[in-house]
């Protein structure tokens, strides 16, 4: 074979060669990019949940300074302590909330605050559901008279998946032919039904030990920063595979293959 055929034979070698390094410079970039986004993601997460963490250590706040705050959401996951009123006929009962893995029940009752006309919904724990009748709600205790609450400011009520856009109307328990279960619950969809003077902005989570038929272990947030960890490590798996293949195609495999020409 002359000079030029060899020169024409190896020019669309050094054509696919280029372009393949560039292909897998692009590809081992944006990967290893997409990993270190996911890291970012990850710190992000960690320090919101440093800051919760921080905020549930503080010394609760007392009422007069729980009425004083601009705004409660600043001051989310942060313990307080109030003395009101349970305004037990407006109790609430999130269906299909879970504790522990087991189905049940959110118990939510609005708070008369005492000297105020203020109200806030207090997620007051968790029952479980009956099994056999799924209308049967357990037993909770309300008591009357004034009480202390201990509580942390927490979101709304999360919201679950539902068919229909709109919440039930607030019903009694009690009352002929209605039930206090719902899906989700809309704070203020539900102080234009019922009339009281509640905040709509947060709620409030009741802390301690289980009593009253209720249990008060909280999820804590799910902030998914292992997820972030998890994509981080898919991203740049992926980036090392593609160098390794890219130095196996394009070094290693020709060098094996042109030994036994060279013997032969």
């Amino acid at each position: 074979m002359n000079t030029d055929s060899l020169a024409a034979a190896r020019a669309p070698r050094r054509g696919r060669f280029w372009l393949m390094t560039l292909i897998a410079a692009v590809v081992v970039a944006g990967t290893a990019s997409l990993g270190q986004w996911q890291l970012s993601r990850a710190a992000q997460k960690e320090a919101i949940q440093a800051e919760i963490d921080a905020q549930k250590n503080l010394p609760p706040l007392d009422q007069q300074a729980f009425l004083a705050l601009d705004s409660a959401k600043a001051s989310l996951h942060r313990p307080v302590r109030l003395r009101g009123l349970w305004l037990a006929t407006h109790t609430v009962y999130l269906d299909n909330r879970q504790m522990h893995g087991v189905p049940g029940f959110y118990v939510l009752t609005p708070f008369a605050i005492e000297g105020t006309k203020e109200t806030v919904m207090i997620q007051r724990g968790w029952i479980q559901r009956n099994f056999t009748e799924r209308a049967r709600l357990e037993p909770v205790e309300t008591p009357s008279g004034l009480v202390d609450v201990v509580a942390s400011i927490a979101p709304p009520p999360a919201r679950l998946f539902e068919l229909g856009k709109d919440d039930p109307p607030a019903q009694t328990p009690g009352a002929s032919g209605s039930s206090p279960i719902r899906q989700n619950l809309d704070l203020e969809a539900f102080r234009a039904e019922t009339g009281l003077p509640l905040r709509a902005d947060i709620s409030l989570q009741q802390t301690g030990e289980a009593s009253e038929g209720l249990q008060r272990d909280w999820p804590a947030p799910a902030l998914g920063v292992e997820k972030h960890y998890g994509y981080a490590f898919q991203w740049f798996g992926l980036s090392a595979l593609v160098a390794i293949l890219y130095v196996w195609f394009q070094f290693i495999a020709p060098v094996r293959r042109a030994r036994p020409a060279r013997r032969g």
